[in-house]
């Protein structure tokens, strides 16, 4: 288990990058109360290892908090993405994947089949279920999770200001609308 120190530290740093990256994402994206940021993370990564060997539960739980408390500020909606033992399936509450009519599979993420933030998401929402796959408005990605898959198309790259967590990089997009008709076309700003 990691240091107080560093997982203070780490919640101090967490809350800090996850809600100006929320909103960050809210405004560039336009992103309506209820809509949906995926979020992507490697705690092996942030501790400054190689994704997917050196999972950090402690780290899972704090930056799952944050991203929680990030959305709720804004009444968005977050999922959280599992690694490939799960197929990259999502956390998500129970609510919102009705509401969605997303398709529920049958797992319970675990820090090594799953990861530790969706594991830690698991037991921070109120009613948690498991859907194979989602097209959300935004998403952010701490540690090269590739989280794109998640994302509805079109997908629009957005540098943020504060971009590392822990020693993991942060990156993040929203989607847009297509742009269809050409060039007689006309479209809203």
């Amino acid at each position: 288990m990691p240091e107080e120190a560093i997982i203070r530290e780490l919640t101090q740093q967490a809350e800090k990058t996850l809600d100006a990256a929320v909103e960050a994402l809210q405004q560039a994206g336009r992103i309506p109360a209820g809509g949906v940021i995926v979020l992507g993370c490697s705690t092996s990564e942030v501790a400054g290892g190689r994704i997917g060997h050196q999972s950090v539960p402690a780290f899972g739980e704090v930056i799952a908090a944050a991203m929680l408390r990030a959305c709720e500020r804004r009444q968005l909606q977050a999922a959280f993405q599992c690694c490939e033992h799960l197929n990259r399936s999502l956390v998500i509450e129970e609510a919102a994947a009705l509401a969605l009519r997303l398709t529920q599979v049958c797992a319970i993420p675990q820090p090594k089949a799953g990861g530790s933030v969706p594991a830690a998401a698991w037991q921070l929402l109120r009613r948690p279920v498991l859907v194979e796959a989602i097209r959300a408005d935004a998403a952010i990605d701490i540690g090269d999770t590739l989280v794109g898959m998640h994302i509805r198309p079109v997908a629009v790259p957005l540098r943020l200001d504060d971009d590392r967590l822990g020693e993991a990089r942060v990156i993040a997009a929203y989607s847009r609308l297509p742009l269809i008709g050409g060039r007689r076309a006309v479209y809203p700003d």
